[in-house]
């Protein structure tokens, strides 16, 4: 119950940020926004009261009272970004508060303030409003003497319809207030319930034995149909059987709580088992009288399927579990090819065993094509928590910019989505404090008052793309060199170097050209960590800006970080893996095709444009008789726009390779990522591209 407490309530936290940033932005609280709102604080309420942690309840209690009086008063004048800050500020305290509660810590922060605040926005809106009630009080509620039942003045909507529902479980099933609470907590996302007995379904312990002799009994308003709220209750677990009736408004509901049993119902209840064929038979006056027959009986496959492939079936999974199963998949691959490569097959003609190898082979392939597919989760929900930086930045450096996003239903590797929040967050900060100037500066430039920042996320074959573009003061060249060579970063006057690679610097770790240090920046502290964060899934980050115009950063990183494509080349009696999207082509070259430049480092000229070679044997100081370059073979791989030629003995194959970090005790090797285990039980390092591009 804890764990989904957690899942649920920092689902609904997220989903109240992007509530009230979509409503302060137009300016306006629709309706439905209203709704959703009211709902989201009452379920955390409701929920966190059963879970005793009553900070949370009470927080959450203050600012659904604000929505109640909204909802029900639709006040004219509203201070839209003082409710934005009370209601962010509520969701921020409670989605820390839940993550102490995650790590097993004592929750038991004091809201006290914001609950004041919130408190006193609401009174102050009904000031506002001319209302003439006393503050804290429902105007639109009245309350019958014998029950804890409320009825909103308003008539509801014209699809409006009024149930009484009772639930009986089966015998020792055991925990049946929990199970009501269940069904009572569902129950409310498409439907205003208006009595409920027990009332107090998990506090008080006679509630149990209550619900064994009476059933769990529910009155509750709602547009679905008759037909769709019996689907929603016979979705209940251990339920033995149930009682539903229809009534014609509220007051019939009233009636029959305040001691008139027949309480005017459009149709006399009804006791359905789940699983039971009910017959209707016409009466006169149009009435309805359900008969229940075949009660042990199953309904048609037909029927059961056509109403199954209605519904989304969805299930929570551990995320350690996925884990678990795409390592499984992992080893798979290895030993699949530790079958397939085995020496002893090695000069044997086995047609029909390599027939089902192939098949095998393909099999592997669409288990990893699944694994990956259940792993994949969009990128969504953290590109909308950028909308909340931008907000709160403008407001404290007193700017005005907006925030536009492109492809948010890119999706990547749970994992890889825990290593990318960071640095988005620190790269947008970056934008709105170095990047987009302030109102008189924009105007002077003769641009828009209002700054604009883009995150565009986009798929390219095995990778995916994020870019963070503005269209702020873009990066000055000189001053980033001059910072650069000040702190040692780069060495000589930096005359050579392309703009890009002087813009790549401000990545280095105690850079900043920031002339005064704010709480956003300044201290040369939070680039790095962007780098650092990406190259952990084998990703990459890129800088191109334009002075005065805006700046564009770029991150690469793979779909996935547990298995990919790699081609296997020798160097002397060591293997390497490259990744294959890394690689353009591959070519035997001649020796008079190659030359040297001014500093003496060997380049080859192909359709006209010059390469560095990198050789491998003298990078990793390996013994081999391949010296010459005719007699071995040159890859082209290129990453970040750059290319390089890297020469080696020859080429083995391509395989599917699954990805091993490399021990810690081992020092990083230049110019790799990790490691992969080969068919025959021996190590391969796998190169790493982005880094060998500029050595």
């Amino acid at each position: 119950m804890l764990d989904m407490f957690i899942f649920e309530t920092t689902e609904m936290v997220d989903q109240l940020q992007q509530l009230m940033m979509e409503s302060e932005k137009a300016r306006e609280i629709s309706s439905a926004s209203i709704n959703e709102i009211f709902r989201i604080m009452h379920t955390i309420k409701g929920s966190s009261g059963m879970m005793m942690f009553d900070n949370i309840s009470h927080l959450a209690h203050s600012i659904e009272d604000m929505f109640y009086y909204i909802r029900e008063n639709k006040p004219k004048y509203i201070d839209y970004s003082g409710l934005s800050d009370i209601v962010l500020e509520s969701g921020d305290l409670i989605r820390e508060e839940t993550e102490r509660i995650n790590d097993d810590q004592e929750a038991n922060t004091d809201f006290s303030m914001t609950i004041e605040r919130a408190a006193n926005f609401l009174v102050q809106l009904k000031q506002d409003n001319g209302a003439k009630h006393v503050a804290g009080s429902s105007p639109a509620v009245a309350k019958t003497e014998s029950t804890h039942f409320y009825v909103t003045n308003e008539k509801g909507s014209a699809d409006s319809k009024y149930f009484g529902a009772a639930l009986f479980f089966e015998d020792k099933c055991e925990m049946e207030n929990i199970r009501s609470f269940t069904v009572l907590h569902k129950l409310k996302e498409f439907a205003e319930v208006l009595y409920h007995e027990p009332e107090d379904i998990l506090n008080n312990n006679d509630s149990v034995n209550v619900i064994r002799e009476c059933g769990f009994k529910m009155y509750f308003q709602t547009e679905k149909s008759k037909q769709e709220v019996e689907d929603f209750i016979q979705e209940t677990i251990f339920l033995e059987r149930y009682e539903l009736t229809q009534y014609k408004d509220a007051n019939s509901i009233m009636q029959k709580l305040q001691g008139n049993q027949e309480g005017n119902p459009e149709e006399d209840a009804q006791t359905v088992k789940p699983g039971a064929i009910i017959l209707k038979e016409e009466l006169p006056g149009g009435k309805e009288s359900p008969h229940e027959t075949a009660q042990h009986s199953e309904p048609d496959a037909a029927v059961l399927h056509e109403k199954a492939g209605n519904k989304t079936n969805l299930i929570s999974v551990d995320v350690r579990k996925l884990d678990v199963l795409m390592d499984l998949v992992g080893e798979i691959v290895l030993s699949e090819s530790m079958v397939t490569n085995n020496p002893e097959l090695k000069n044997l003609k086995l047609d029909d065993f390599n027939k089902a190898v192939r098949q095998h082979r393909k099999r592997i392939s669409d288990l990893q094509d699944v694994v990956m597919s259940i792993r994949m989760v969009s990128l969504a929900p953290t590109l909308n928590k950028m909308t909340r930086i931008i907000r709160d930045m403008c407001k404290k450096l007193d700017k005005k910019a907006e925030l536009e996003i492109i492809g948010e239903n890119t999706e990547v590797d749970k994992n890889i989505i825990e290593h990318i929040g960071d640095p988005l967050m620190h790269i947008v900060r970056n934008s709105m404090d170095h990047g987009i100037e302030k109102d008189v500066i924009r105007t002077a430039k003769k641009k828009p008052v209002t700054g604009k920042i883009t995150i565009e996320a986009k798929s390219t074959g095995g990778d995916v793309l994020i870019t963070v573009k503005d269209d702020g003061k873009g990066l000055d060249r000189n001053k980033i060199l001059q910072k650069a060579i000040e702190n040692g970063v780069v060495q000589g006057d930096g005359k050579k170097l392309s703009d890009k690679e002087i813009f790549a610097t401000i990545f280095s770790p105690g850079l900043s050209t920031k002339d005064e240090v704010t709480e956003f920046s300044g201290r040369g502290v939070g680039m790095d960590v962007v780098v650092k964060e990406i190259e952990k899934v084998r990703g990459s980050v890129t800088v191109d800006s334009v002075y005065g115009e805006g700046t564009t950063i770029t991150i690469k990183i793979p779909l996935t970080v547990a298995i990919m494509d790699g081609m296997m080349v020798r160097v002397g009696d060591s293997i390497f893996t490259i990744p294959v999207t890394s690689i353009k082509q591959s070519i035997i070259v001649k020796k008079d095709e190659v030359f040297r430049d001014l500093d003496d480092k060997e380049m080859i000229t192909i359709r006209g444009e010059c390469f560095s070679i990198l050789r491998l044997h003298e990078l990793y100081n390996l013994p081999t008789d391949v010296t010459h370059i005719e007699d071995g073979i040159v890859i082209m791989v290129e990453e970040d726009s750059r290319t390089i030629c890297l020469f080696a003995d020859g080429l083995i194959g391509e395989q599917q390779v699954v990805i091993k970090a490399l021990p810690e005790y081992i020092n990083k090797i230049k110019g790799t990522s990790g490691c992969t285990l080969l068919g025959n039980g021996s190590i391969s390092l796998i190169l790493d591209v982005a880094q060998l591009v500029y050595m």
